[in-house]
């Protein structure tokens, strides 16, 4: 009797110990969720669920616990092995232990007297704007159905050149937006010159409306809005965007029906530099692949791109794109006195169309390459493909493909940008049954072309554009 009675006492000792030593919400959970999760799971945000609280944040603590174990959350893509970001969102050992503890322990609150101060959010922004532009009016969507991307644009006439240090996208209804830009058009662009302002277009049948989106005139991406994405920082370096006086803006919109009819108006916000900038941040497509080709039922399909810088820049961004189909992606950079050096690898999902900011800008001197490698899943076995019996070229919509990964880049803000991007490589082959592939790094022709930022309509890469009729990223 006594062996049992000391036996349960024990017992219940190392309980209330182990309890006592369990991470609590308010000085242990807290502090992680701040800095890795808050800024999307907020109240207006595109995560489904708030965890400012521990009200909120308790329901969910087996739910916490399964996604950050598996590595789901926070959702990051990049090889940790190669290559440092700024904004890296990766959990380390010890934080998903935390996490794990704390859901094992029955997610206890603790002593709300140990949370750090909460963090304080600009009322719908990320940023606090200086300037505020939105869509003059909502675009309908109705129940369901394929919406092709749509082209709106916005007259601005900023009375003065302006620099700009940041910049966010942020639409009017997540649920239905999947992705967007929204453009900068400088005075004297012939890009959407006759559309009517407020107007939504499409390439598919209002391309001579529409027009070519062309880098020699300046357009200029200024913000973008993707699932996980946030607002664009441009103050690397003392650099900024540039927005001449007189321009307007082009929202470019790729909405997805979500079973109900629904209204949207994007708006972007701006922040303004309080100096000259001495360098200037252009955004462009990067290495793209427009004569890809992936055969029917290939399980790990090899698309390969490139471009030469025609002028001495530095990389401080990098965001892969690829469609239903996208495998995992790897960049490279080869300066005309080095070896290929990885910059960025890693695996590819299209609901989380991530960026990643180079914690130092890379080097890029003049003739330096830049060469994206992907893969792609075109087998039965990627639920997601939407007809593995078909062979798949460069294409706008989801069930079509795309290989490039956009790139920020900084150069003298005296620097023409299209003399900047050059196609080279794979990327001046034409399209054939297959790739091109990692032996066209050989066998490619020489020399160099304009660089385009896309023209969805080519069967090969096609002159200086920014989107053909519309833009690049589809």
């Amino acid at each position: 009797m006594r062996t049992c009675l000391l036996a349960v006492v024990g017992s219940l000792l190392g309980a209330s110990i182990a309890s006592a030593e369990s991470p609590t919400f308010y000085k242990d959970v807290l502090p992680i969720l701040q800095a890795n999760c808050q800024s999307c799971h907020r109240p207006g945000e595109v995560a489904p669920m708030s965890l400012l609280t521990y009200e909120q944040a308790r329901p969910w603590a087996r739910a916490i616990k399964a996604a950050v174990t598996s590595r789901q959350m926070p959702p990051w893509f990049a090889d940790p092995s190669v290559g440092h970001f700024a904004n890296e969102r990766r959990l380390v050992d010890r934080e998903i232990a935390t996490l794990n503890a704390w859901a094992d322990a029955g997610a206890p609150a603790g002593n709300e007297g140990d949370a750090p101060p909460a963090i304080t959010f600009n009322s719908g922004w990320n940023i606090k704007p200086d300037i505020v532009v939105e869509m003059p009016k909502a675009f309908e969507l109705p129940a369901r159905g394929t919406i092709n991307y749509k082209y709106i644009l916005v007259k601005t006439n900023f009375p003065t050149d302006m620099w700009i240090t940041s910049a966010e996208m942020r639409p009017g209804d997540p649920a239905v937006l999947h992705h967007g830009k929204v453009w900068v058009r400088p005075p004297g662009s012939k890009w959407m010159e006759n559309a009517v302002p407020g107007e939504a277009y499409e390439s598919e049948s209002h391309r001579d409306i529409l027009g070519r989106n062309a880098i020699e005139e300046g357009n200029d991406i200024l913000g973008k809005f993707n699932p996980g994405l946030g607002a664009q920082s441009f103050d690397i370096e003392g650099a900024a965007k540039f927005v001449p006086k007189g321009s307007d803006l082009v929202f470019e919109l790729h909405y997805t029906t979500s079973g109900k009819p629904a209204s949207d108006i994007s708006k972007l916000g701006l922040v303004l530099a309080k100096s000259d900038p001495t360098k200037r941040y252009f955004f462009h497509a990067g290495p793209t692949a427009l004569n890809l080709a992936i055969p029917p039922g290939e399980g790990s399909a090899e698309v390969v791109s490139e471009i030469t810088f025609g002028e001495d820049a530095q990389l401080v961004y990098a965001q892969p794109h690829m469609h239903l189909r996208g495998k995992d992606f790897e960049l490279r950079v080869v300066t005309p006195d080095k070896a290929p050096q990885t910059v960025l690898k890693g695996n590819f999902n299209f609901e989380w169309q991530m960026g990643y900011q180079y914690a130092e800008p890379i080097a890029m001197p003049k003739g330096s390459k830049l060469q994206l490698i992907t893969h792609f899943d075109n087998s039965t076995a990627n639920r997601f493909n939407p007809d593995p019996a078909k062979k798949v070229v460069w294409g706008p919509q989801n069930w079509d493909e795309m290989s490039n990964c956009f790139i920020g880049v900084l150069f003298d803000k005296n620097t023409e940008p299209e003399k900047v991007f050059l196609r080279s490589g794979p990327s001046m082959l034409p399209r054939g049954e297959a790739g091109p592939t990692l032996a066209a790094f050989n066998q490619a022709p020489g020399g160099v072309a304009p660089a385009t930022n896309g023209n969805i309509n080519a069967n090969v890469a096609a002159p200086a554009t920014n989107g053909g009729p519309g833009s690049f990223e589809r």
